[in-house]
């Protein structure tokens, strides 16, 4: 069941008895997330040995298919972030395998990866969004593709990566815009939203607590260094907000995760303006970090479960066909 409000609802989701034993762990890649990934991956297989699994790390690269054909995991728990590892690349491979894995499976990956793509399947539901448009980068590092302030980011990537903030009063577009990745030269421009940075996860079928992000004083936004680096942001868990609003971002964020098939855990992110009561989703992140400093083990902890046993979760929660 979704939590209500400002009610905390422990959740107890344990194994009931083990179908797998030996776990490879994926992690690394050659995408812009790559050391997030190792981060997530260490601290990951830490986690599940301590659970009693058998845990071989993989720093994932081309010839993956081969390695685990060497190796003949039980299942994979899918700790990669960025292209490649989070956008159905590596789901499919593991489906040809036939080896069972955690998160999303294809079809939700490859739809989630793209922050214009969900946005135009979830708007329909009732999902508010904020105005955006795509537009060329080369046009866009010329003249503003909207009226400021504005933010410009790549389609598909993850981890805050080429987010450029433009403020209101600029006279032209930042040079930061010509170094945004880009898939067919084309970028993601939306309105920006004033205001608080806001977090849910769904883990399974269960909308978590939510957290408020506050980037620290010297940082303009939750960008890289505010999601990775200690100290980079504060946390309140859980947010303080009208309980509406905090009913609706739990909502919201449940209906994402099922609208493009999500599995597993995901996290979506929200901007919320007190002063005009906006609120807007901005993408949702089928691998979502899993690192000393990540989001969705601590609202896991606050619900009751420890990081063991979450991944533990994730791990027997895996299988092909997703």
């Amino acid at each position: 069941m979704t939590q209500i409000g400002n009610q905390r609802e422990v959740v107890s989701i344990m194994t009931a008895g083990r179908k797998y034993e030996h776990v490879a762990v994926l992690m690394g890649g050659w995408s812009a997330e790559r050391e997030v990934s190792l981060s997530s991956g260490n601290a990951c297989a830490e986690a599940l040995e301590a659970a009693g699994y058998r845990v071989t790390k993989i720093d994932v690269d081309r010839d993956i298919a081969k390695r685990l054909k060497e190796i003949s995991p039980d299942v994979c728990f899918n700790a990669l972030h960025g292209r490649w590892g989070e956008d159905g690349c590596i789901q499919g491979l593991l489906e040809i395998l036939g080896i069972p894995y955690t998160h999303s499976g294809v079809r939700a990956s490859a739809l989630a990866i793209n922050k214009e793509q969900t946005k135009r399947i979830v708007a329909p539901l009732g999902v508010p969004i904020s105005e955006h448009r795509i537009v060329d980068r080369t046009e866009a590092k010329q003249t503003h593709a909207m009226e400021p302030p504005y933010v410009a980011k790549p389609i598909c990537e993850g981890s805050s990566v080429g987010v450029v903030i433009v403020r209101e009063g600029a006279n032209r577009p930042p040079e930061a815009i010509g170094s945004i990745p880009v898939v067919e030269n084309e970028i993601l421009v939306e309105r920006y939203i004033a205001g608080r940075e806001l977090t849910c996860a769904v883990i399974g079928d269960r909308a978590t607590d939510i957290i408020d992000i506050v980037p620290a004083e010297r940082l303009t936004f939750y960008d890289y260094e505010a999601k990775y680096a200690p100290g980079g942001s504060r946390h309140i868990l859980p947010a303080d907000l009208p309980a509406d609003v905090y009913r609706a971002v739990q909502q919201h964020a449940l209906t994402v995760h099922k609208a493009l098939g999500c599995r597993g855990v995901s996290r979506s992110d929200f901007r919320y303006d007190p002063a005009t009561g906006q609120l807007a989703f901005l993408e949702i992140n089928t691998q979502p970090g899993m690192t000393g400093t990540s989001l969705v083990p601590e609202m896991a902890e606050y619900a009751g479960m420890s990081f063991s046993e979450l991944v533990a979760w994730m791990v027997e929660d895996a299988s092909c066909n997703r």
